[in-house]
This record gives structure tokens, sequence and C-alpha cells, in this order.
């Protein structure tokens, strides 16, 4: 009996893909991102591999959500593409409010 669509190698899966904010180290530029490997994706930002990254030196992540959808992830990612740069700034103190990177927590979490 077929399993709705989904492929044997899907089921019991739990995908993640998230959306994210990389900053400069004066916190002054914001990048909003989504991806579905965040400590790759942060490694490309810090070796350069993305030109907005590169001009702005955008090396450091200080904001992090975790979907299990990626069309939920694509979503949020407009979303915060569009907001006042004041909004994202508030959004990030929220749950970071001394800008730390993030990236620390991740290791052997968001493989």
């Amino acid at each position: 009996m077929p399993l709705s669509g989904k492929s044997l190698s899907s089921v019991g899966r739990r995908y993640r893909f998230w959306v994210y904010i990389m900053t400069t180290f004066h916190n002054t530029a914001l990048y909003v991102g989504m991806t579905n490997n965040i400590l790759r994706r942060v490694e490309e930002h810090r070796e350069g591999k993305s030109e907005h990254t590169v001009k702005y030196q955008l090396k450091r992540l200080v904001y992090l959500e975790e979907f299990q959808y990626v069309d939920k992830a694509i979503v949020r990612e407009k979303q915060l593409k569009h907001w006042k740069h004041e909004w994202k700034r508030e959004l990030i103190e929220k749950s970071n409010p001394h800008w730390e990177d993030l990236t620390k927590t991740l290791i052997g979490f968001a493989e």
C-alpha cells in the first residue's frame, strides 16, 4: 500500500530548515537567509562565498529560527527580508540581547 506519495527514505525522517540573521562585527549590517544546513551556510558566509557577505563582512550568526517544513521557512525568510532594520534589531534583542555569536551553540546540533 502506498504511503501517500512519500518515499520510503523520507518516512520518519525529521527535516530541519533554518531562517537566520548574520551581522558584522559592529552589528551594523544585517543579512537574512534560509538554509537546510546552518553550520555549512555560516561557514560559507565566513569564507566569503557570497558577494553580499564579502562586501559587508557578515560573519556573526545572531538570530536563528528552526522549521520542519521548507515552505514555512521560505515564508518567514521573505517576511523578515521585508522588515525594517529597526524591527530586525528588536527581534534579535528579544532572544539574544548581547548579540552573541550563536554558532558555538550549534556544534553537533544542527547537522
